[in-house]
């Protein structure tokens, strides 16, 4: 069960790494920009991305270790 739990860790730390520095290459200046000048609507799409990022990782981790214990099993 540790074994499983940091299995998941580390590929959710590394999937959590790679959107953090996609969005910042892809929406860091919008988001920048936004900021500066809609702070109500930057709070919103901000909310937005982490909610999205909640849902895609989990899913993303998920199938993972789904192909991976099928592979050990």
């Amino acid at each position: 069960m540790l074994r499983a739990f940091l299995i998941e860790l580390a590929i959710y730390a590394v999937l959590v790494i790679g959107y953090f520095f996609l969005v910042l290459h892809f929406l860091g200046e919008g988001l920048h920009q936004l900021e500066q000048r809609h702070r109500y609507t930057y709070a919103g799409v901000a909310l937005l991305l982490i909610i999205g990022q909640a849902v895609i990782l989990e899913n993303i981790t998920t199938l993972l270790l789904r192909i991976l214990r099928g592979r050990s099993e």
